[in-house]
Parts: C-alpha cells; sequence; structure tokens
C-alpha cells in the first residue's frame, strides 16, 4: 500500500479564505488600546484601523476616524437618529467595515472600540444586523477578539465601585453599568488578552496582574508586552491567528454549555486564588442569602449559575464584580421543560446536560467560581456547602421545598432574556 506523499517541512500553508480579516480591539484605557494598534500599523502600513469617538453620542453625533500606516483616510462626524452605543453598531460601524472592505479589497482591518463599548455587542450585532441586505462575514473574517489591559489601572478598574453614569462615559441614556462590569466583560469575552505596560507597584503587581487575568479567562491566550515594543513579533502574536469562535457562548452560558466556567486553583499564584464550586443539590434560598455578603467579602470576580430549593425550574444566573453582586434568570432547568420544547435549546447545551444528566436532580447543578487575593477556599466552601440542601430537607421533596420563605421570591422572572438586578438585600448591585 502506498502512502500519501509529505508536505517538506519548509512548505507554507496557504489560508484559502480570501476575505479581509478583522481583528478587534477593545480596552477601558484608551492609550495602550491605540498604542496597540499604532504598533500594528507600523508593522504593516496597509492595515485600516477603524475608530469611533463616542463623546458626542447623546447629543447624536460620532466621529469616524479611519487612517493606514501612512494617514488618515477619514475623519468625519456622523449624525445618528439614536444617542446609544449599540445604534452605532448598527448605522456606522458596521458600515463602515463593508465599505472599506470594497473600496480598499484585500487590505485588513482593525476595528479599535470605545472604552465603553463590550465586544460581545460586537459579536452579536455582526451576527444578527444587516448591511445591504447581508450579514459582514460574507465579506469579512472576523479573526480575533482582542482586549487590552493597562497593567497600571487593572486592579483598580476590577475594584472601582463607580458606574459610567457618574463618570460621564455612559454609552446611552439609560447605561446604567459598573465601570467594573465593563472591564470583566471585555476580558472574558476575548480569546487573545493584552496586558500592557507595567505596574507603578513593580514587577511582583504586574506578575499578579498577569496571574489574576489568567485566572478570569483561562480559555484566552495571554500576552505581556512592554517597551520596547516589537512590532513585528506583536503583529505574529495578534493577527491571522484564527482565535475566534463565532459560536462560543457569553460569559454567563458557558457552564451551561459544558465549556470551562473557571480554573480550581485553591493554591495561591502571587496571591490569587481561585476557587470552584460545584455541587447537584439545591441552595437553601434563606440561608444562601445570609451568606451573599460573606462569600464576596475578599472577592474580585465570581460567576457562574445555580438553583434554589424554592424555585426548581429556574438557572439562576449569578455576577460579581466592582462590589455589587447581580442575579438573574437564565430561564428553565431541562428537566423542567416538557420534551417538545427541547428543541430550542442550542444543541450544546442538551449535550452538556446529557453528559452529566443525573436521575433524581435531572441537569440542575451549582456552578460557581470565586476569583480574588488571598482567598480562603475553605473556608469559601464551607460557607457555601451550608447552604445546601441537607438530608433531611432533601427528603422533603420538591413540594415542600417551594413552600420555604425565600428572600429572593419574584426577582427571577422565567422567560426573560435578560440579566436583572435583584431587589433583595446584599443581591442588589451597590
Amino acid at each position: 500500500m502506498s502512502s500519501s506523499p509529505q508536505a517538506p517541512p519548509h512548505a507554507v500553508t496557504v489560508d484559502a479564505d480570501t476575505r479581509p480579516s478583522l481583528t478587534v480591539l477593545s480596552g477601558f484605557w484608551p492609550a495602550a488600546t491605540l498604542a496597540v494598534a499604532r504598533t500594528l500599523l507600523a508593522a504593516d502600513p496597509s492595515l485600516l484601523l477603524v475608530r469611533h469617538d463616542l463623546s458626542g453620542i447623546r447629543q447624536g453625533v460620532v466621529r469616524r476616524v479611519v487612517r493606514c500606516g501612512v494617514g488618515i483616510i477619514e475623519d468625519e462626524q456622523v449624525e445618528l437618529r439614536h444617542g446609544c452605543a449599540s445604534c452605532t453598531l448598527r448605522e456606522d460601524v458596521l458600515p463602515t467595515l463593508v465599505r472599506f472592505t470594497r473600496s480598499h479589497p484585500g487590505q485588513d482591518l482593525v476595528l479599535m472600540l470605545p472604552e465603553v463599548v463590550e465586544p460581545e455587542a460586537v459579536a452579536a450585532a455582526c451576527a444578527h444586523c444587516l448591511v445591504d441586505g447581508a450579514p459582514i462575514t460574507d465579506l469579512i473574517r472576523i479573526d480575533s477578539y482582542v482586549t487590552v489591559l493597562d497593567a497600571e489601572h487593572l486592579l483598580d478598574g476590577l475594584a472601582s465601585t463607580d458606574d459610567l453614569t457618574t463618570l460621564g462615559i455612559h454609552a446611552a441614556d439609560d447605561d446604567h453599568r459598573a465601570l467594573a462590569d465593563v472591564v470583566v466583560r471585555q476580558i472574558e469575552y476575548a480569546d487573545t488578552l493584552v496586558l500592557w505596560g507595567q505596574s507603578r507597584d513593580g514587577a511582583f503587581d504586574t506578575s499578579r496582574m498577569a496571574v489574576l487575568l489568567q485566572r478570569m479567562a483561562p480559555w484566552a491566550t495571554h500576552l505581556r508586552v512592554d517597551d520596547p515594543v516589537d512590532a513585528g513579533t506583536l503583529t505574529r502574536q495578534l493577527r491571522h491567528t484564527h482565535r475566534h469562535r463565532s459560536g462560543t457562548p457569553g460569559t454567563l452560558a458557558r457552564g451551561l454549555q459544558g465549556y470551562t466556567l473557571g480554573a480550581h486553583e485553591p493554591e495561591p499564584d502571587c496571591g490569587v486564588v481561585s476557587a470552584v464550586l460545584r455541587a447537584r443539590r439545591p441552595f437553601h434560598p434563606q440561608r444562601l442569602h445570609d451568606v451573599l455578603e460573606e462569600v464576596n467579602a475578599e472577592v474580585i470576580r465570581s460567576r457562574g449559575h445555580l438553583w434554589l430549593a424554592s424555585q426548581p425550574d429556574t438557572v439562576v444566573a449569578w455576577e460579581f464584580a466592582g462590589g455589587g453582586l447581580t442575579m438573574g434568570s437564565l430561564g428553565h432547568w431541562l428537566v423542567s421543560l416538557p420534551a417538545d420544547r427541547w428543541e430550542h435549546v442550542e444543541d450544546q447545551r442538551r449535550l452538556a446536560a446529557a453528559l452529566e444528566w443525573d436521575p433524581y436532580y435531572g441537569d440542575r447543578h451549582q456552578h460557581l467560581v470565586f476569583i480574588g487575593l488571598d482567598l480562603d477556599p475553605v473556608e469559601l466552601h464551607r460557607a457555601l456547602a451550608g447552604c445546601l440542601l441537607t438530608d433531611a430537607e432533601l427528603a422533603d421533596g420538591e413540594d415542600t421545598w417551594r413552600s420555604y420563605p425565600d428572600p429572593f421570591a419574584g426577582c427571577f422572572p422565567l422567560g426573560a432574556e435578560e440579566l436583572t438586578d435583584t431587589d433583595t438585600e446584599g443581591a442588589q448591585r451597590a
């Protein structure tokens, strides 16, 4: 039997996809993000950099700047009918990308997002918003989502309790997001993270920031960049990587669909601890409510989903950042749905549920991740394990569970499509 011929070791694999490549840059500290963008332009002067300034968005005006390595191609003010970031994406950002793809064929693009825009919003717009009747992915290949973090300011940003409205940088009149929420979502959706520069507190603190990012986004590729920057090396690390996977869910849906939600690293590394709690039993609603402040006291970020004995049909989302906990409904557990409704659930979620199906609990389970500095994972686990139903409580059955006094009653309506703040003490954002 003859064997297939082998490619010579020096052969280069040619990408058959001829669409221009798009790299999306996000980051809350524009100076660092722009430094990365300029480095990429220096390595490839033909690269097109698209930026939007949203400082005048509430007056209905957005400034659009497009440039390449040799200078500015376009600098215009655009009037928008609606003063919000999502309208800007739909009405100007995506059409601009398509227009330059057609007017400058063969040239790759970098989209640098304003500091308050989350990359997941861009991914959703690319998937669902049409330009000239077609998705932009017909013309452009989205290569990667890169988030740039400034080592000097990262920890302050993650610990901040400020909201965008207070800072005067909200992207719409109804934009009530916290600064820390924006930063963590920029981190967790990215497929590539760049830690830029050095912490003002020295090399150890910079290393601590790198470990913290590894724990927050273990699924991402992590880079550390400091002066002097080699433009060629950074370009090879950030462009034509094919890292973006369009089917990857957002952070809150990761665990339900069987993706990594976090790493269990209980031993401190530069002081950073990441602890994962997984359990099948439901939480007692009152006991969980009583420890909310305690379990997040030393936490920088916690996330995941859970189920309450008093609301056994509902997947409850859990997000903590910037000193505030947000909880909300992620819809039904599959075990509570009639079989004819399963066809409306993502294939990946059905597969993940089938792999871990329990004869008694079905797909219901607890999956929470806690990340912080100098956390005590043993005490954290003790506090949360004490909130799970006891053997005697389990034996009482669901009819009894539903009658428990529930501080969360009415907070997680089934059918809600978006995460909503709870109205309970200790669970609403401070």
